[in-house]
């Protein structure tokens, strides 16, 4: 297994173009260096699938022995073996195009990896998508605590920059050209807003765990509670059932053969003991084919995507050569152009930021009676793609604002550059439109009162909408 669990097998011996010596196959982001050896790559890597996949399947495990449909030993057997098991995900992956699951081999792994009386425990009751979808929304649940932690970091210098360069004068500027007076603290509060709005939204959302088993109604659960409710009433021993002589404990909170004996209630209960196992959410119903919990992850991961995105276009703008308001801090060198510093983070973050609203287009999409084929398979790459590239572009937009290089006078130099024509919105207002459109007629500088030709005095509220914005920042969590 390679360090990110992706799992080894060398590129040679695949045909043309392919040479051995090239290293293993893993994906390490070479086509997206934005999420190359970040936080968010790893909290998405196969390995940490794949321990998610075994922590549902776990938590399964636990939740049933917590309501007695399973021997408590069987649930620590289980326990301790998904927690140990080491598996090869490429080899994984080779079986599922059997089932078109991963689970199905995982689990035949995990119940030969526990003694044999307890093999019947394992994913009692459960089917491939219960494990597959629990264990999409723990891998989100996981990635997103760590994008919510970069979005704070680049939120704390957005709302740096804002406050430093609350007054520092430049030009707006509207489809490209320049249009009014407006503050870089105003811009940089811009970008906080977005990021803001964007981070509310990934907080809140509600990721449930899913339990349904084959179609959705819970049916083996229930069967299974009912019998466990008779073997209680009649004291008979369950011989049929998993570890035989071994008969599941109480449930909690009663006694052998009192309270409510309804097989459907126990299997309600049990989604809920699941959920709460995972530090998951209960879901009011299985939702095998009802996806709006993936589509509106997604779309919250696109809108992060997004947010993220503007303070990197913005900067790919300003470092221009000819405009030169901003710099980057790392070097942006080039392969055959020794005299340039392209703007490399932004371009990264901008990159993710068109892509995540694509792949998320694929999460959530409607398919066939209570389980789709083809449209629930289609969504494991995208959602994990989208997670891994807005997570990367989090971290290095905290990075790109952090060293970010600000110069002030070059923002008031590019003002100045139309000879106070950026005023000509104000002038209007002074001059009336005949006299203004005779001035701008005229070459070279405006022949006006110099009095109305401070952009300083023409910036209308941009401080004090910087400052509506950083308290609303400051206000929140």
């Amino acid at each position: 297994m390679t360090s990110d669990g992706t799992g080894a097998g060398g590129v040679g011996g695949g045909g043309p173009g392919f040479d051995a010596g090239l290293g293993g196959g893993s994906d390490g982001g070479l086509l997206a260096p934005v999420r190359a050896g970040t936080r968010a790559e790893r909290a998405t890597s196969d390995a940490a699938w794949l321990r998610a996949m075994l922590d549902a399947e776990a938590a399964l495990a636990r939740a049933q022995a917590r309501l007695g449909l399973i021997p408590a030993e069987d649930a620590a057997a289980i326990d301790r073996a998904a927690s140990a098991l080491v598996l090869d995900p490429a080899e994984l992956a080779g079986r599922a195009r059997e089932t078109a699951t991963p689970v199905v081999p995982l689990v035949a792994e995990l119940r030969a990896a526990v003694p044999r009386a307890v093999a019947a425990s394992v994913h009692r009751g459960a089917t491939s998508q219960d494990v597959m979808d629990t264990a999409a929304m723990l891998v989100a649940r996981r990635t997103l605590d760590v994008i919510g932690e970069d979005l704070a970091a680049a939120m704390r210098e957005a709302a740096r920059l804002a406050e430093t360069h609350r007054g520092t004068v430049m030009a707006a500027r509207t489809l490209g050209q320049q249009a009014v007076p407006t503050t870089f603290g105003l811009k940089a509060a811009g970008w906080l807003a977005g990021l803001l709005r964007a981070r509310d939204r990934l907080r809140a959302l509600r990721l449930p765990a899913q339990l349904g088993g084959a179609a959705g109604t819970l049916a083996a659960f229930a069967e299974h509670a009912t019998r466990r409710h008779a073997g209680e009433r009649s004291g008979a021993r369950e011989s049929q059932e998993p570890g035989a002589g071994r008969r599941p404990c109480p449930p909690e909170g009663r006694e052998p053969g009192t309270g409510e004996h309804s097989g459907a209630v126990t299997a309600l209960r049990l989604v809920a003991a699941y959920a709460e196992e995972l530090g998951l959410p209960a879901p009011a119903a299985p939702w095998h084919a009802e996806r709006s919990a993936v589509a509106e992850l997604g779309a919250a991961l696109a809108e992060t995507a997004r947010a993220l995105g503007k303070p990197a276009t913005d900067v790919v703008l300003l470092a221009q050569t000819e405009v030169g308001e901003v710099a980057e801090s790392t070097a942006g060198s080039s392969s055959a152009m020794p005299q340039k510093r392209n703007p490399a983070l932004s371009v990264l973050v901008r990159a993710a930021a068109l892509q995540v609203p694509a792949y998320t287009q694929l999460l959530g999409q409607t398919g066939g009676h209570e389980r789709a084929a083809g449209a629930w398979q289609a969504e494991w790459l995208p959602l994990r793609e989208a997670l891994r590239l807005t997570g990367g572009a989090a971290q290095t937009t905290a990075e790109l604002l952090a060293g970010l290089r600000i110069f002030p006078e070059r923002m008031r130099a590019n003002a100045a550059l139309t000879g106070g024509r950026l005023l000509a919105e104000r002038l209007s207002a002074h001059l009336g439109r005949e006299a203004l459109e005779r001035a701008l007629a005229a070459d070279g500088p405006l022949d006006v009162p110099a009095g109305l030709l401070e952009p300083e005095a023409y910036l209308g509220a941009a401080p004090e909408l910087v400052d509506r914005i950083l308290a609303t920042y400051r206000e929140q969590p």
